[in-house]
């Protein structure tokens, strides 16, 4: 292939690597300072909104299942009372999980196919062990954070209660037992740069050789303030 094609000219083969972490461990952020170090990233959030957009099959079974009371009031679906009614009854959680777990891994399959070849692709899934999706991955990196650091963030960016983070947190796999099974940590408790730092780490080791084009390691551009 043409030199900064972006393909693997080593092989076809790509290497994969999950990246995986509990509510409120700042895993969005270390997914995207992946983009910036120009890694094919793979999301599990944005195909499930996708997957339940207006009119799509998903979409009119979650109506169909729920009740019209999850739809708001520009017919788009109301996710935030959807996760209301789910997170406080097991069975229906796990029934919307049967609707929008299939068509997201579907389409994550077909991206993992579609970019083959290239040198990094990173499989970005909260529920990466829950879901199976990690015999997928060569590599398993776990975003970590402590428990009091993650509710303090929660609270103040997405306003939740102790409780329904405690609700959420209950419906994963713990930290404690995702860092067990993982092939690197992540500590995002400190600065951003700090953060960005261990994620050059980690492409060190996975690139002992020196880093394929086009991928990049991440240099000063990172805002150094806490986050």
């Amino acid at each position: 292939m043409p030199e900064g094609s972006g393909r693997n000219t080593a092989g076809e083969q790509s290497l994969i690597l999950g990246l995986t972490g509990s509510l409120g461990s700042g895993k969005s952020f270390v997914s995207s300072l992946f983009t910036l170090c120009h890694a094919k990233v793979i999301c599990a959030d944005q195909l499930a909104r996708e997957a339940v957009k207006q009119g799509t099959a998903a979409f009119e079974e979650i109506r169909r299942t729920f009740g019209e009371s999850v739809v708001a009031p520009d017919g788009s679906l109301d996710r935030q009372h959807l996760a209301r009614i789910v997170f406080r009854d097991p069975p229906k959680r796990k029934k919307l999980e049967s609707i929008v777990h299939p068509h997201v891994r579907e389409r994550e399959l077909e991206l993992i196919g579609q970019y083959r070849g290239f040198p990094l692709v990173v499989l970005d899934v909260p529920l990466l062990y829950e879901s199976g999706m990690d015999a997928h991955c060569h590599k398993v990196a776990v975003v970590t954070i402590g428990d009091e650091q993650r509710i303090e963030r929660l609270k103040r960016d997405r306003s939740m209660t102790r409780e329904e983070i405690e609700e959420r947190l209950a419906a994963q796999m713990p930290q404690e037992e995702k860092a067990g099974r993982a092939d690197f940590l992540i500590d995002n408790s400190g600065t951003r740069q700090q953060t960005a730092m261990q994620l050059n780490q980690i492409l060190g080791q996975i690139f002992p050789h020196g880093l394929p084009k086009p991928l990049l390691l991440l240099h000063d551009n990172i805002h150094t303030d806490p986050h």
